[in-house]
């Protein structure tokens, strides 16, 4: 009779500890196969966001502003000079979808009006990188440019509206460029302007 009793508490304790398991299975979960390794991961995000801030403080090392500002006195001038003269195929690489969408506006209105825009471009006296941020893969970097520029813009009858063709004026313009750091190309875009 003893026998029969040590098989029920086996049964019984065997039924507790089954029982333990499911709870504990269904609160904790169990292994499918599809996890991530949470180490692994972890240190891919670790490595990414060290590349991040390792590009971002190359890109801008002082040699690189130094080439980065003699590239954008170059873009300066050349957007300058090919808006004054109403020629925006020369530097549509250089504008983002929405400046070059303003500059033909702009052009297209002055057309219409029958006006003619005549610019020397004398020189750039300063060149100074304002700010320059990160976000994800877009840099963007505003720069502070002081120029002399001589002006003028004549109806249709050589009249001028406005400007003065004997004055070197001086302009200040804060302009921001912009890249993605994931494309091969190595040009910037000019993407806002603030005179």
């Amino acid at each position: 009779m003893n026998y029969s009793f040590e098989y029920i508490d086996i049964i019984l304790l065997a039924m507790i500890a089954g029982f333990i398991f499911l709870r504990l299975r269904g609160i904790l979960g169990r292994k499918t196969g599809y996890e991530d390794d949470i180490t692994s991961s972890f240190q891919k995000d670790m490595q990414v966001r060290k590349k991040e801030r390792k590009i971002e403080s190359n890109i801008f090392d002082e040699k690189a502003k130094i080439e980065f500002i003699k590239g954008a006195k170059v873009a300066y001038e050349s957007i300058i000079t090919n808006f004054a003269s109403g020629n925006l195929k020369e530097i549509k690489y250089l504008l983002n979808q929405k400046i070059f969408e303003e500059f033909e506006k702009a052009i297209k209105d002055r057309e219409k009006n029958n006006l003619l825009s005549e610019t020397t471009f004398v020189g750039i006296n300063s060149a100074d990188i304002k700010d320059h941020s990160q976000n994800s893969n877009i840099l963007e970097v505003s720069v502070n440019f002081v120029s002399e520029i001589i002006s003028c813009v004549r109806d249709k009858d050589k009249k001028i509206v406005s400007g003065d063709p004997d004055k070197i004026k001086k302009v200040f313009d804060t302009w921001k460029f912009s890249r993605d750091l994931r494309s091969n190309s190595p040009n910037w875009q000019l993407v806002e302007t603030q005179a």
